[in-house]
């Protein structure tokens, strides 16, 4: 069984958030004791499995996610890196999509003619809440704002600077008590996108960070499903459809958000580091 490990929204090696990706012949997935098993022993953010949908008129592959612990409804990088995959075995051409049927529905990738990936996911449903009690003792600083995301299952916090936002150092046991499984803390840039000049890394307009300990992930590097909430949030501030997101990570990586109505599009880079064999099979 092949294994490859692809960086996703990364525009170079060892950054970004890395995925392991597995393509599966047949028209099923193993049992899901053992699809667990080999994403704990792979013991990245997250293991993407997937296999042809031949029949299927609405969607190409079946997708399916697994953290160290446990399966999720969603993610993004391991979405990009999939795609990434198929495009690097001749199966999704530049200007082709892709789409796959997930636990969140028929969700696509298309190839860009930069060889860049973009993800068409539902935007999410953002509802103004109190910041929950306990909030600033699990970051180490004080939130100023909270929203609930309905179905996507996040929590987001704004903090007042991006600076705070790099030096967080969050307790873990503390944040996993909080009233959701990943809590995503974000602020604006502290130099717009727009604003910046001359050379140097490319700009952003927001940064944030991921935390998701009860799910196996103290901090996620590059979390894509994090910014179809962000999208709106910092789209409805800053005035504008298309935004760069850096995930301020210790890999960091870059989201490009535009953001379409109920759609958000989350483009960015995506690099194989490791193509492997797995002796156990499936």
């Amino acid at each position: 069984m092949r294994i490859r490990t692809v960086d996703a929204f990364a525009a170079r090696p060892y950054t970004g958030n890395p995925a392991a990706v597995v393509l599966l012949d047949g028209d099923g997935f193993p049992e899901e004791s053992r699809l667990q098993a080999v994403a704990a022993e792979l013991n990245l953010s997250e293991t993407a499995y997937a296999h042809p949908l031949p029949g299927d008129r609405d969607a190409d592959w079946a997708l399916r996610w697994f953290t160290p612990t446990t399966e999720v409804d969603m993610c993004g990088h391991a979405t990009l890196a999939t795609a990434q995959v198929l495009a690097e075995d001749g199966l999704l051409h530049e200007g082709e999509r892709v789409r796959f049927r997930t636990r969140s529905g028929v969700l696509s990738a298309s190839r860009e003619p930069d060889s860049t990936l973009t993800l068409d996911f539902p935007t999410a449903e953002l509802t103004r809440i109190p910041v929950p009690d306990g909030a600033g003792q699990a970051l180490g600083a004080e939130a100023v704002a909270a929203w609930d995301t309905g179905t996507l299952g996040m929590l987001v916090l704004e903090i007042a600077d991006e600076k705070t936002v790099w030096e967080l150092a969050p307790v873990s046991a503390a944040v996993a008590a909080l009233p959701a499984p990943v809590v995503v803390v974000t602020a604006a840039a502290a130099v717009p996108a727009q604003d910046r000049s001359g050379p140097g890394e490319p700009g952003h307009d927001f940064v944030s960070r991921v935390f998701a300990p009860s799910q196996g992930l103290p901090e996620d590097p590059v979390t894509g499903s994090a910014h179809t909430a962000l999208a709106p949030l910092w789209s409805g501030r800053l005035g504008r459809e298309t935004l760069t997101g850096l995930q301020a990570s210790r890999r960091t990586g870059r989201v490009r958000t535009t953001l379409r109505g109920d759609r958000t599009l989350l483009n960015g880079q995506a690099i194989t580091v490791l193509d492997a064999e797995l002796r156990t099979g499936l």
